[in-house]
C-alpha cells in the first residue's frame, strides 16, 4: 500500500522555517579573534549648535580611535534644536553656544525628572566678517549694534568712514543667523544689548559656515560667525569695546585675556549624571587630547588648571 504524506499546517511550516533561519544566523555570525561573540557598539547621540558641529564631528572621529566600542553620532540644527532634544530626552548630549535658560531647565526637569548638567568645553570668539576686499579694518561694538539693531540708521559703508569700491550702491547687506541659533541669541544679548532686537531685512542663514560663504561672495556684506570658520576670502575685523579704545582681532590669546569683546563659552549638556560611556567621553574632551582638537578646529581651549572640567547643575 502506498503511504501518502500529510502536509503540515502553514503556521507550523512558518515556525520551522523561522527557527532554521535563526540557527543559520547563529552559526554564521561573526566571531572575534578569540572566538567570542562581538560586543555591540554603544551609541552616544549628540545634537545641537551649528557653531560647534565641526568641532563635535572632529571629537567624534578622534574618539572612535580611543574607544572602538563607542560611536558618537553628531547632528546640528542649532543650539535651540539640541536643547529641545535634551528637554524631550532624545539625546545623550546637547551642544549649545549659549547657556540653558531657566525655563528650559525647568521644562527638562519636568519632562524627564532629571536635572540638566552643564559642561563647559571651550570658548568661541565670535568674529565680524567682511569681504576680503573691503577696506574696513576695525569697528566698535556700538557700530555693529547700530548696523544690526531695529531703529538704527547706520546703513552705508561711507557712514563707517570707508569707500567700499566693490559695493556700487554703498549699502551694507546684513548677514545674520536664524533665531533658533545660540549664535543669534548671544549676538543679540552681547552686541545689540538687552531689550533691543534685530532690524528686519537681514539675510538669515542656517549655519555658521553659510554666513562666511555668503560674505565671501558679497562685497557689500557684513556677517558674524565663529572665528574657526574664517577663510582666505573674508576678513575678520578688529573690534573695540567703545570708540577710542584699542581694537583687537579675535584669537586664543585675546579671548582668554578678555581683550576681544565678543567671545563666549561653549557648552555640552546632559540630563542628570552622565552614564559611564558619556562621562568617559566628556572626560576625554576635557583632557589634553580633546582640548588640542578645540585649538586645531579654530576655537579656544579651556584654561589649563582644569577648574571647568566637571559637570555642574545647569541652573545657578
Amino acid at each position: 500500500m502506498r503511504k501518502t504524506m500529510r502536509l503540515k499546517s502553514p503556521l507550523l511550516l512558518s515556525a520551522i522555517a523561522a527557527f532554521a533561519v535563526l540557527l543559520l544566523q547563529i552559526g554564521c555570525g561573526k566571531k572575534s579573534e578569540d572566538g567570542s561573540t562581538p560586543v555591540e557598539k554603544m551609541s552616544i547621540q549628540n545634537q545641537g549648535s551649528d557653531t560647534m558641529v565641526n568641532l563635535a564631528q572632529a571629537w567624534a572621529e578622534a574618539y572612535a580611535e580611543v574607544d572602538s566600542l563607542v560611536s558618537v553620532e553628531i547632528s546640528g540644527g542649532g543650539s535651540g534644536t539640541g536643547i529641545a532634544a535634551l528637554i524631550n530626552g532624545t539625546v545623550d548630549i546637547a551642544n549649545s553656544s549659549r547657556k540653558l535658560e531657566e525655563g528650559e531647565f525647568a521644562k527638562a526637569q519636568q519632562n524627564t525628572g532629571k536635572e540638566p548638567q552643564e559642561f563647559m568645553v571651550g570658548y568661541d570668539a565670535l568674529a565680524v566678517f567682511v569681504h576680503k576686499d573691503n577696506p574696513l579694518e576695525e569697528i566698535t561694538i556700538e557700530q555693529i549694534g547700530q548696523i544690526y539693531s531695529e531703529g538704527s540708521t547706520l546703513t552705508k559703508w561711507s557712514q563707517l568712514g570707508v569707500k567700499n569700491a566693490a559695493c556700487a550702491n554703498d549699502e551694507i547687506i546684513r548677514v545674520s543667523r536664524q533665531n533658533n541659533s545660540g549664535t543669534y541669541y548671544y549676538f543679540r544679548e552681547a552686541v545689540l544689548g538687552k531689550g533691543r532686537d534685530f532690524k528686519l531685512g537681514s539675510v538669515d542663514m542656517n549655519g555658521s559656515k553659510d554666513v562666511v560663504e555668503l560674505v565671501s561672495k558679497t562685497p557689500c556684506a557684513i556677517g558674524y560667525s565663529g572665528m574657526g570658520y574664517a577663510t582666505a576670502d573674508v576678513k575678520m575685523l578688529r573690534v573695540a569695546k567703545k570708540k577710542g579704545d584699542p581694537a583687537y582681532a579675535p584669537s586664543i590669546e585675546t579671548t582668554l585675556d578678555h581683550t576681544y569683546a565678543i567671545s563666549r563659552p561653549l557648552y555640552m549638556y546632559t540630563l542628570g549624571t552622565p552614564n559611564e560611556h558619556v562621562q568617559k567621553y566628556l572626560d576625554w574632551i576635557h583632557a589634553d587630547a580633546g582640548q588640542q582638537i578645540v585649538k586645531e578646529s579654530g576655537y579656544v581651549p579651556l584654561p589649563k588648571d582644569g577648574s571647568l572640567s566637571s559637570g555642574t547643575p545647569a541652573k545657578e
